[in-house]
């Protein structure tokens, strides 16, 4: 006899249960949801702003360095001129006047000419016969001025550049160039010009680099020439200094006074 054996509906009923009780299902908050999808967005636009801030600050470190290197190159590099526009000069010269009995007087100055900014400095040691002051003279052909240092005083004073006196720096080259060769020697005589204190100047900066330079932190004052060539009276000596320079064929005692 065959055996025939029925399950119950209950028995399927369970083992249904059991494989649903395997599959677990994990109900994430709406919330939740949005902030799991917003993490990556958050974290692109974290790293696109550090990238723009990190660009930034390159920019402006870079154009930082460009501005300093400006800077030093103009206020230090730029009196690394080619040694054929450095002159060091010596001149035997009469003087008439201060001199009348000393047969000759030697003037000494180192000159630096710069054709490509158009200007000239001389710089004037202490002459060893006294009566003239060290100086540094800057001609700046560019802005029309002439800026004189007087070491002995330490001030600077500010003049239209004379060009009826003043040679231009490619003539002022070309001269010393044969004077350093020996094939010519500047005149031996000395012409005078007389300047007087018109008042201080506060801001040398818009003069240019170059005066800027040298008289920048330092006292400085603005001359005229003396209208008159009168002489002056021995009581006002004391209120006048003289610098003696070569910046043509002749000698040039620039005598600069304060005001009466």
């Amino acid at each position: 006899m065959g055996k025939i054996t029925f399950q119950h509906g209950g028995a399927q009923k369970s083992e249904k249960d059991e494989q649903d009780a395997d599959k677990t299902e994990i109900v994430v908050p709406l919330e939740q949801q949005h902030e799991e999808l917003s993490v990556p967005v958050r974290t692109r636009k974290a790293a696109v702003s550090g990238l723009c801030c990190m660009t930034f600050g390159s920019i402006v470190l870079m154009s930082g360095l460009v501005l300093a290197s400006i800077y030093f190159y103009r206020y230090y590099y730029v009196n690394q001129l080619p040694r054929e526009n450095l002159f060091q000069c010596r001149v035997l010269y009469e003087d008439a006047v201060y001199a009348p009995f000393r047969r000759q007087q030697e003037l000494e100055e180192s000159v630096e000419i710069n054709l490509e900014d158009n200007y000239e400095q001389i710089n004037v040691p202490v002459p060893h016969f006294g009566g003239s002051d060290a100086a540094d003279i800057i001609h700046d052909f560019h802005r029309g001025l002439t800026a004189y240092y007087d070491i002995t005083l330490d001030k600077c004073y500010i003049i239209e550049l004379n060009t009826s006196i003043v040679m231009p720096p490619q003539n002022l080259r070309d001269l010393l160039v044969n004077v350093r060769r020996g094939t010519y020697l500047p005149q031996t005589y000395i012409i005078q010009e007389e300047m007087v204190v018109v008042g201080q100047v506060y801001s040398v900066q818009q003069l240019g680099v170059f005066i800027d330079r040298l008289c920048g932190g330092k006292e400085t004052y603005r001359l005229k020439h003396r209208s008159s060539r009168r002489r002056i009276n021995k009581r006002k000596e004391h209120n006048c200094h003289s610098i003696r320079h070569l910046e043509n064929t002749f000698v040039v005692e620039t005598r600069i006074c304060d005001q009466a």
